[in-house]
């Protein structure tokens, strides 16, 4: 048992000093605040990584599923999951929720195009809307989804029941990235396509107060083809623009750009090109001009530098605790992002 335990505590703690605050917070977080929804819960790495939790104390999931494949797929993967016991489930196909879920789903929709018939169905279908809907109502604190499909279609259904935290005008989508010499955060990897100055600098300012939760100090580099006015292109205006914002808003942050990507991440090259920089070390905050940057960059780094350790996507602007995963999400991943998403759930921003 000693050994199964050490093996289980390398596993969760695989992603190192930046998740270790995150599960003890979790774990002792009241019962009250740890209802988590997956849900995808008939998928097999869902399924392994809710035993972890388990395991692990961090959390009281409530699985989206069918009883008889969820009860033969826990059975397939040799799994310990007792049903009501482990785990609630909310069945799509039939479940005395059903009926309040989609008449609230359709007063809140029914200008917007959506007829009885739609939400109805929608219902039904759309696990991440009945996960959505369980938080609205009560029965969940927070929600794991998104191992398939694209985030557009996950955050379309988080943003009707939802909505956006109050003085948020937009979401985003921040990842880590645990790297052998240092820990790096980029935004916006999954979300806008082509968001504004006025944008980078509200995510700027959202993903620099969630490191903070995390323990870690923000440094903030606006990355750009352009090196401090090198190139007068509108990606780097747009850069410049942003900067000028963040100085306005959030004048403690240390925030610098825009810049190239090797000049953001050894700071003797930043200070001899930029004496007066706001910078004090090396930034580990990197604030992409787009969504093509930031993807290729994280998936880039992920893979050739970060043995594709990495935590995230971390939505940020939504007003409850949800998180938005990829089809690429490993069972750790899943684990980890459950133990933040219980922690966003049990405190108050």
């Amino acid at each position: 048992m000693a050994a199964y335990a050490d093996r289980l505590q390398q596993f969760v703690y695989h992603s190192g000093s930046f998740m270790k605050p995150v599960f003890a917070i979790a774990k002792k977080a009241p019962s009250s605040k740890k209802r988590i929804v997956f849900a995808e819960g008939e998928e097999e790495r869902v399924l392994r990584a809710v035993q972890v939790v388990l395991d692990e104390g961090l959390a009281k999931p409530t699985l989206i599923g069918r009883p008889a494949v969820l009860a033969q797929r826990i059975e397939r993967y040799g799994l310990r999951l007792r049903p009501d016991i482990d785990f609630d489930i909310i069945n799509p196909e039939k479940d005395e929720r059903y009926r309040s879920y989609w008449e609230t789903y359709l007063a809140m929709t029914n200008r917007k195009g959506v007829t009885e018939q739609w939400a109805r169905l929608e219902m039904r279908r759309r696990h991440t809307l009945i996960g959505a809907m369980a938080i609205h109502k009560g029965d969940a604190d927070g929600m794991i989804c998104g191992t398939f499909g694209s985030t557009d279609l996950h955050l379309h259904y988080i943003d009707q029941v939802l909505g956006k935290r109050a003085g948020v005008n937009t979401y985003a989508a921040m990842n880590a990235l645990i790297l052998p010499d240092r820990q790096l955060v980029l935004v916006d990897t999954h979300v806008n396509e082509n968001p504004t100055a006025e944008q980078l600098a509200e995510i700027t300012i959202m993903a620099a107060e969630e490191m903070r939760r995390f323990g870690l100090h923000p440094r903030a580099a606006l990355l750009s083809h352009s090196n401090f006015g090198s190139s007068d292109s509108e990606s780097a205006q747009k850069m410049r623009a942003a900067l000028a914002l963040l100085r306005e808003r959030a004048p403690d942050l240390e925030v610098d750009g825009e810049m190239h990507g090797d000049t953001a991440l050894d700071s003797h090259t930043l200070r001899s090109m930029m004496p007066d920089t706001s910078l004090k070390g090396d930034a580990n905050l990197l604030v992409m001009p787009n969504i093509d940057s930031a993807n290729i960059a994280y998936n880039l780094l992920k893979v050739a530098a970060g043995n594709g350790v990495a935590i995230g996507p971390i939505l940020l602007g939504c007003a409850r605790p949800v998180h938005v995963l990829t089809p690429s999400a490993t069972v750790r991943r899943i684990v980890n992002m459950t133990a933040l998403v219980v922690v966003d759930a049990a405190s108050q921003r």
